[in-house]
Formats: structure tokens, sequence, C-alpha cells
């Protein structure tokens, strides 16, 4: 019961820091200037799932008969890191704006609000499940008690 509940702890975790990071790819979707220099990239959260290793010193994680092991126990998800969206900037054409370049273009975060909306919807019902899936343990945990008190 535990190991289930440790596993929707990471899942909570992790999009707890997904809708931080998206809060702040919305509040940063006019900033032109950075101190690295240029307009905003977006960010993004890289998940990766967390896995204990086996005390089986002949393990390899990249053979897939050995993940299939009931022995290799998995315990959730983590991240990885947060990385810059490669894309191009948005070209805006504005002469008047102070970072306007010699051809009247200013570069915009490549963000997109509405996608970013979308991975916010999404993010919050991701953790909304792992709150749910908690829950539910907890409940379980709960009956299998009573029913040990009967």
């Amino acid at each position: 019961m535990y190991s289930s509940i440790e596993v929707s702890a990471s899942g909570l975790s992790a999009e707890r820091l997904a809708m931080d990071v998206i809060a702040n790819n919305l509040a940063n979707v006019n900033t032109t200037r950075t101190p690295e220099g240029g307009a905003f990239k977006r960010q993004l959260v890289v998940f990766a799932q967390k896995q204990e290793t086996p005390a089986d010193p002949d393990f390899d994680p990249l053979d897939s008969s050995s993940q299939n092991d009931p022995a290799s126990s998995r315990d959730g998800v983590q991240v990885v890191g947060i990385a810059s969206d490669p894309g191009p900037d948005r070209m805006v054409y504005d002469p008047t704006h102070p970072d306007a370049d010699a051809n009247g273009y200013v570069h915009m975060p490549n963000i997109d609000v509405v996608k970013e909306m979308v991975d916010m919807i999404a993010a919050s019902r991701a953790y909304q499940a792992n709150v749910t899936a908690i829950q539910e343990s907890r409940s379980m945990g709960n009956a299998a008690l009573n029913l040990l008190k009967s």
C-alpha cells in the first residue's frame, strides 16, 4: 500500500513542478530581454521513470527482460531536468518597440498561450488523478484494518 502512495506522491511532485514551469512560461510570454540575452525561451519539464535498482549485480536496466522482472520495482516518476524549447522565436513587426531589429521585427518568446493552457489542464488533471489514487489507497488500507477488527 505504501509503495502505491509513494508512486502517486512522486507524480504529485512532478506535476506540481510542471504547473510551476507552465505558469513561468505564461508570465514571460512578452519578455523580450533576458539576462542571457534575447527573448525568453519556453521551458519544458523532462520526466523519467524512477526505478530502484535491484541488488542483483547482473541487472541490466537496458535489458527488456529484466524490466519485466517483478524483482525490479518501479517507484514513480522523477523530473530529470528543465530544458529550453529549441523552437524559433516568434517574429513580430513593431518598429516602435525598443528591442526591434533594423528591419523593425521584435524577437518574441516561442510561447503559444493556447498550448500552455492545454498543458496546464493536462498537468492539473494528472495531479488530480494522483490525489484520487492516494485517497483510494488510503480507503483500501482503512477497509483492510476494519476487516481485521471484525
